[in-house]
């Protein structure tokens, strides 16, 4: 069963406390997306902001950020569950999973919409609990689904069978209705989806989402 998460993409407090309480008790797991106006131009909420926010919700954090791993014990001091880094501006992928590995949450990579899958460090994939592929590039809401992203989610799924490494495979941007089958059916696990699950009931709308992944 594919797993539908809810990102939240805002620099409000407030806006982001409301989308939490929306999810609650319509999924378990939350992506509080962070860019910090240097990975792209957008500038989203610092991680340290949630340290006071009370949920039941497992929250990960997509760091889109120069050197992710500098923010990871902002974000593990907010109650992050996961911590992901895209790796365009990270020094060394092996010491932003150690570090992550170090302060108790789960880890993944995340590679941005021109970057390719050899890009992901061999040596660290066995380590890792998910790697995202961004459908859109990295840093905004609201874009288009980029066709290529199948192709790199089909590469990882060999890759992960070749290897018997145990990563999820996670698809985030532009998902529609129409398109979650077709992530399905390349090898996601699971999908990323922003502004279209909060408009209206939330629940009903991961329904839909859920009932179109196999249609």
């Amino acid at each position: 069963m594919v797993e539908i998460i809810p990102s939240v993409l805002t620099s409000s407090l407030k806006e982001l406390e409301d989308m939490l309480v929306q999810a609650e008790g319509a999924v378990e797991r939350v992506q509080i997306d962070i860019v910090d106006g240097q990975f792209a131009s957008n500038k989203t909420i610092d991680p340290s902001s949630l340290a006071e926010i009370e949920t039941n919700l497992k929250l990960d954090f997509h760091l889109m950020v120069k050197e992710p791993i500098n923010w990871v014990e902002k974000c593990a001091g907010s109650g992050a569950d996961r911590i992901i880094g895209q790796i365009e501006m990270m020094r060394d992928q092996i010491d932003f999973v150690a570090k992550v590995q170090e302060v108790g949450a789960s880890v993944g990579l995340a590679i941005d919409i021109d970057t390719p899958a050899s890009e992901l460090d061999p040596v660290i994939l066995t380590s890792l609990d998910v790697v995202l592929v961004m459908s859109v590039p990295a840093g905004f809401g609201g874009q288009k689904f980029d066709e290529g992203a199948l192709d790199k989610i089909k590469r990882l799924g060999e890759i992960r069978k070749k290897g018997k490494t145990p990563f999820k495979i996670m698809d985030d941007g532009g998902i529609t209705l129409g398109k979650i089958d077709d992530t399905r059916r390349v090898g996601v696990d699971e999908v990323v989806i922003g502004q279209r699950v909060f408009q209206g009931d939330i629940a009903q709308n991961i329904e839909r989402f859920r009932k179109a992944a196999y249609k």
